[in-house]
């Protein structure tokens, strides 16, 4: 399992696929490369037979073939079924971006061309240099996951539901009121980075810390801090409207201070 932040500043735990899994589908895609690539060699060499064209055409044709085969098969899977290829697919596993959404072209462009050129073929030592990276990444990511900026998980593994903030009953109409628009992602991720360990922190990181970002968030914001609270319920409460106003769908609402939040006298 591995902690993932979304662009929402939610935190997600998801599971990555390791390498056994990850290889069993490698296989599988290369059996389905072998018979792609097979048909359309048969189909190059029929089309030229009858067109009498020369042997230039043959190793033109023939680059295309290889270049289809182990580059576009890839890019084109990976797109089309949002980051799984046959083979992921018969083993549960998807590609996803390194904040845990959805890849789109441009990853799956950049993990086939580096699939082709680095991690597999051409320099790749048939797969050594994946294998390397892969073991010596804490999340299983060979080259082409790094340059893309992607990760492989494991769908088939219980994926737990992401706990989401939610504002203290007392700052609800306070937050509600505020325009959250200049907040950005350099901030607002260490702000639900500190709600999360917030019961593992000492009081004195808990103060300074909770201190400085309330001081950054509503800097950002620019809004005065309401006075008379701790800085776990002023970003709750700002983390949590952020949130409400980006999701669609939330899934149930954990405040990560609500067993040991107290209301103000």
């Amino acid at each position: 399992m591995a902690d993932f932040t979304t662009g929402e500043a939610v935190s997600l735990t998801l599971p990555i696929a390791r390498i056994p899994s990850r290889a069993a589908a490698f296989v599988l895609d290369l059996l389905v490369q072998f018979l792609l690539g097979l048909v359309l060699l048969l189909l190059m060499l029929t089309i030229l037979a009858r067109s009498g064209l020369d042997g230039a055409w043959f190793d033109t044709g023939l680059t295309a073939v290889v270049v289809t085969v182990l580059a576009g098969y890839p890019i084109f899977c990976e797109t089309l079924f949002r980051g799984r290829t046959v083979g992921k697919m018969a083993m549960g596993l998807r590609v996803v971006r390194a904040d845990g959404g959805p890849i789109d072209f441009g990853h799956a462009v950049t993990r086939g061309l580096a699939a082709a050129l680095v991690d597999f073929w051409n320099l790749g030592g048939f797969g050594l240099v994946a294998l390397v990276t892969s073991l010596c990444s804490p999340q299983a990511r060979r080259v082409g996951d790094i340059l893309a900026g992607t990760v492989v998980i494991s769908e088939r593994a219980r994926i737990p539901m992401p706990a989401l903030a939610v504002a203290p009953p007392w700052l609800m109409a306070w937050v509600s009121g505020l325009d959250l628009s200049g907040l950005t992602e350099d901030v607002a991720l260490p702000v639900r980075r500190y709600l999360i360990r917030f019961p593992e922190l000492t009081d004195r990181a808990r103060a300074e810390l909770g201190a400085a970002l309330v001081v950054a968030v509503c800097a950002q914001i620019r809004v005065v801090p309401p006075p008379g609270h701790p800085p776990l319920q002023i970003l709750g409460a700002i983390v949590a409207e952020r949130q409400r106003r980006t999701l669609t769908s939330p899934p149930p609402l954990v405040w990560a201070g609500a067993a040991t939040a107290r209301r103000p006298a």
